[in-house]
Formats: C-alpha cells, sequence, structure tokens
C-alpha cells in the first residue's frame, strides 16, 4: 500500500461553548430559567441584577421617612425602648417578641406567599388524627391501625378482613375475626362518610345509611344500592320500576339522591401539591390589534458589575486578574444567550399569533391547522429551534394559559378545498357531545355526518380516535334514561 499526503476542503459546525449554552437556555422552561440564573448570579462576581426602577429608588427612599416620625410613633404600650427594669416575673420573650414581629412586618422585602403554604393533607393523617380522638383499647387501637393502613387514597380497603385477621394473628394474642370486624365497622364511621368501605356497592350503602332517618327515599335508594345496583349501572329503568312497584317520577328522585353520594369519598380529602404555570407572553388586544409581550417577571435583568469591570482594565497578568476575565467573558455570553433566547421566542409567538388570531376572538373550533415547518420557514428558523422554543413554554391569552405546543396540529380537509384543524375538530366533539340529549346520545357516526354538513370531512373512526382521546365516552355508556 502506497502512502500519499492529500489536501483536502472541507466545512464541519462544532459546537462551541457558547453554542451549547445558548441552545440549552433556549429549550428550558420559566422555572427551570430562574434557576439557571439564580445559579449563574451566585457563581459569577461579575452577574449583577439591575435594579435601578422607580420601586427600587422608593424602597431607598421610604427608611429616611421612617426615621423622621420614629419619636412621634413611641407611645406608653410601645416595645421601641428597651427598659431599664424587668419584672421579675417576665421574660425576654414577653418583653420583644411583639417588638419582633411588628419589626418583620414592616420589612422591604416581600415574603413568597408560596412558602406559607401549609403541609399537604393526606386520607392517611385526617384518618389517624381521628383514630387519636376515637376511645378505642390498646387492642382495638392495633387493629384499627392496620386497617386504616390498607386504605386507598379513593377510599376502598385494598385487603379484604380475613387478610387483615391473618396479619394481626401474630401480633395479638387471641384475636377473633368478629373483633377485626367490630372494629372496621367502628372505622367506617370515620369522616368522610363511605370510607373503609370494600367495594362501591359497599361505599354507596354505608353513604346511605349514616344520612337521617327522615331523608326522603332514603330507604328506597338503599333497596336499589344493595339488590339492584346492576341495573342502575345498566340504566334498566323499566326492570326498576318492576323490582320497586314505584312510579316513574319517585324513581327520578331515588335516583337523585344515589346521585349526590360519592363513590371515591378519599379524595375529598387527599390534596395534591399545586402545580403554578407561569406565562411567558402576554397576548392583548389593543387598538383591534393584538400585541405580543414578553412576561417581565419571568426573567430579571442582568447586567455586569461597572466597579468589577473596570479593574480588569488594568494590564497584570496576576491569577486574580486571570480569573476576573473569564468571569467576564462567561458573564458576556450568558446575557447574550438570555437576550437570544427571549428575542427568538417573541418572534416565535408573534408568528403564532398571526396566523391564530380566529383562536384568540372565538375559541378552539376556529383553531387553524398549523406546523413547524410553516413558522421555521417564515422566521427562517432551524424547525428543531421551533420545537425548542415552543416546548414547556406558555402565552396568556383571553383563553386561558396554553402552552405553545397547543397552536400546532394536524388537518383535515374541506369540501371547499380547505384545511380543518384536528383542535377544532375535537372543539366541535365537545361541544356536540355537551349539548346532545342524555336520552338520546350521538354516535360517531352521527357526529361525523354534523361535521360533513359543515363541510369538514372526517371519518367515523377519526370521530372515534379523537373522542378516545378526550376521555369521552361511547354512545352506549353515555345514554342517560333515568
Amino acid at each position: 500500500m502506497k502512502h500519499s499526503i492529500n489536501l483536502k476542503l472541507g466545512q464541519n459546525l462544532s459546537m462551541t461553548p457558547q453554542l451549547q449554552q445558548a441552545i440549552r437556555l433556549l429549550q428550558m422552561s420559566t422555572l427551570d430559567l430562574q434557576q439557571e440564573i439564580q445559579q449563574a448570579l451566585e457563581s459569577n462576581m461579575m452577574l449583577e441584577v439591575d435594579e435601578e426602577d422607580s420601586s427600587f429608588q422608593f424602597l431607598e427612599a421610604s427608611p429616611e421617612k421612617k426615621s423622621d416620625n420614629a419619636d412621634s410613633a413611641t407611645s406608653e404600650g410601645s416595645q421601641t425602648d428597651m427598659p431599664d427594669e424587668l419584672p421579675t416575673d417576665s421574660s425576654w420573650d414577653d418583653v420583644y417578641q411583639e417588638d419582633f414581629e411588628a419589626g418583620s412586618s414592616t420589612n422591604n422585602e416581600t415574603v413568597e406567599f408560596e412558602t406559607q403554604r401549609g403541609n399537604v393533607s393526606t386520607l392517611l393523617d385526617h384518618l389517624t388524627w381521628q383514630l387519636e380522638l376515637t376511645p378505642f383499647t390498646d387492642r382495638d387501637h392495633s387493629i384499627a391501625l392496620s386497617i386504616i393502613d390498607s386504605i386507598n387514597d379513593e377510599g376502598y380497603l385494598t385487603s379484604s378482613l380475613e387478610e387483615i385477621y391473618l396479619g394481626l394473628q401474630d401480633q395479638i394474642d387471641d384475636l377473633d375475626e368478629d373483633e377485626v370486624n367490630a372494629v372496621l365497622h367502628r372505622v367506617q364511621n370515620f369522616d368522610p362518610s363511605g370510607i373503609a368501605a370494600v367495594d362501591l356497592q359497599d361505599c354507596l350503602r354505608l353513604q346511605l345509611t349514616q344520612l337521617p332517618e327522615q331523608t326522603p327515599y332514603r330507604k328506597e335508594a338503599l333497596t336499589v344500592v344493595t339488590n339492584h345496583l346492576d341495573l342502575l349501572a345498566s340504566h334498566g329503568k323499566t326492570a326498576l320500576l318492576k323490582e320497586l312497584s314505584t312510579t316513574s317520577e319517585q324513581l327520578d328522585k331515588i335516583v337523585a339522591l344515589i346521585r349526590t353520594l360519592d363513590p371515591k369519598p378519599g379524595l375529598q380529602i387527599q390534596q395534591s401539591e399545586s402545580e403554578y404555570v407561569i406565562p411567558d407572553v402576554y397576548v392583548t388586544k389593543r387598538n383591534n390589534i393584538w400585541q405580543v409581550n414578553l412576561n417581565p417577571e419571568v426573567a430579571p435583568k442582568l447586567r455586569i458589575n461597572a466597579e468589577y469591570s473596570a479593574l480588569i482594565k488594568k494590564s497584570d497578568d496576576s491569577k486574580d486578574n486571570q480569573c476576573m476575565k473569564e468571569h467576564f467573558q462567561e458573564a458576556k455570553w450568558f446575557i447574550k444567550s438570555l437576550h437570544g433566547r427571549n428575542d427568538t421566542l417573541l418572534r416565535v409567538a408573534r408568528a403564532i399569533v398571526a396566523r391564530q388570531t380566529a383562536f384568540l376572538e372565538q375559541g378552539s373550533i376556529a383553531m387553524k391547522p398549523m406546523v413547524l415547518k410553516a413558522i421555521a420557514e417564515e422566521l427562517e428558523l432551524h424547525e428543531s429551534t421551533v420545537s425548542r422554543v415552543t416546548t414547556q413554554k406558555y402565552m396568556h391569552t383571553p383563553n386561558g394559559i396554553v402552552e405553545f405546543k397547543y397552536f400546532f396540529s394536524s388537518h383535515v380537509s374541506t369540501d371547499e378545498g380547505g384545511e380543518c384543524s384536528s383542535t377544532a375538530i375535537r372543539a366541535f366533539i365537545k361541544e356536540l357531545v355537551g349539548n346532545e340529549n342524555p336520552a338520546k346520545p350521538l354516535s360517531d357516526s352521527k357526529i361525523a355526518d354534523f361535521l360533513n354538513e359543515k363541510g369538514i370531512n372526517v371519518a367515523r373512526r377519526t370521530i372515534a380516535k379523537y373522542r378516545e382521546a378526550m376521555s369521552i365516552a361511547s354512545s352506549s355508556e353515555r345514554k342517560r334514561t333515568l
């Protein structure tokens, strides 16, 4: 094999650290971006928040005004001055606790509301709290605690009575299954009503038995739940009328009472952490023109510290000066990446609003089909860039806060040669189902016929797919004769 030297000319794209940082910031959500900015402020001495605004100047001027009235505000009952002698039966907290609380309330720093939230309440905590307030013997307390541990978030027992009995045999001597059953009945009287039920029938029965005896149609409802729950589930109105020997009007009132019951009582207590969505842009209409603006609270304005940057002008090559130069360059890259992210985000948001003005004025029914490629070609960006910008970014519109991705959807053809968005079709289906007669619900074929009358060519299978995606039951399951 003969060796030779060849000269070739080519081009390649290298991912510089600056480009990697810009891409990473571009695809970050609002909460992730705020954490990234906070981390950059803590690690880079050159970065600082630009706080030169009216609110900052007002806070700076307030202490001087407060000091002028300090003497006049002091009264006989005030604790702003330390007494020379303290009473012998008082403590430090008795004298200065009030002053500490008053001083904290006038602090200029705003306390975040989210930090004042209490702990999340769980069903287990709620039942355990009631257990401690109920007079139980030590044996019954252990049995009740085991029963409560077997209750899921919806309020149902995950273990049978026999399994609970077998699990407690090694812990409690001479345990009887009837003893476990008796404690179970006491736990089933806890709040919320219907807790610790074996199944749905047991849950509804418990709630009805705990209603006052003078409740209208309580006895008849107990009969339906205990003996004819399958007929109620299948909407067998004729069979129920025959079994109960009652009128149609009375049966409607019996069913209305049953519908007031909660099939999942445990969810009344079980709470989840609130998830907050911070919009990246605001869309408002001014002078009949839709305007898009960035949310100023998403990210603070950053700048380079003037005092530290002035020190870099020294020509020495010390280690400290070299470190400041590196921080200065990193701060410039970070600020430039943030500006690029905001500019790209604003451009994409304005392009979306320009194409979806009908949605802003009429709602989801007027949504137009749109793909990422169309926005990318309009803004001369790569499709992957648009995908990063629209991921986990939210827009505050008159129709609520929606994700950028919500505006992008596939399409189907119309009789006029146009296109209809799949989002609009879902909105049409939801509207038709919401206005249908419960006794005669619309089938998928009937919904397809309605859309075809509007000029939207949609097959029955497509309607079924969209309906299932929105968790809407079939027409047979939606039928209500009671």
